[in-house]
């Protein structure tokens, strides 16, 4: 196995009303690794919490991300501007690609709303899916998860 970093301290970023991205960590040296959202997905360590295929999001020209959900963050019992041990690695760099409704879900998952989701009206669930697949670009999809993520988190 290929660590992408091992044992790096990293910063927890903090930036308010941003949804499911507002705690995330930058994973170092990762910008050249090729994926979109929902291909790229890490397992391994952050300080003592383990780490099960985890999407990291993409940006562009930049290190990937990853978001830092409030079970994580209570296990670890840090927060932003504190600095965690991290160690990931690809899980399977070859998988071939998902289903892109299941990374979808995963993601709503990741963000603690598809609970939420899935108490919506049937409908209302196909309109926010073909939103988000309807877009033209990998980022335009990641912005339109994070907007919908904002919603549903607003409906705790």
């Amino acid at each position: 196995m290929k660590y992408i970093v091992e044992n790096e301290k990293l910063e927890i970023q903090y930036i308010p009303g941003n949804g499911a991205w507002t705690y995330q960590l930058i994973i170092p040296n990762t910008k050249d690794i090729k994926g979109k959202w929902g291909d790229l997905k890490v397992s391994g360590k952050i300080d003592d919490y383990q780490i099960e295929n985890k999407n990291l999001g993409p940006l562009k020209n930049s290190d990937k991300k990853m978001s830092l959900n409030s079970e994580i963050r209570n296990f670890i019992g840090k927060s932003g501007g504190e600095f965690v041990n991290v160690t990931l690695y690809l899980v399977n760099p070859n998988l071939e690609k998902k289903n892109e409704n299941e990374m979808i879900f995963e993601c709503f998952k990741d963000a603690e709303v598809l609970k939420i989701f899935e108490k919506l009206k049937i409908e209302e669930q196909n309109e926010i899916i073909e939103n988000i697949n309807s877009v033209a670009t990998e980022n335009q999809k990641v912005e339109k998860i994070v907007k919908f993520i904002a919603k549903l988190e607003q409906q705790k």
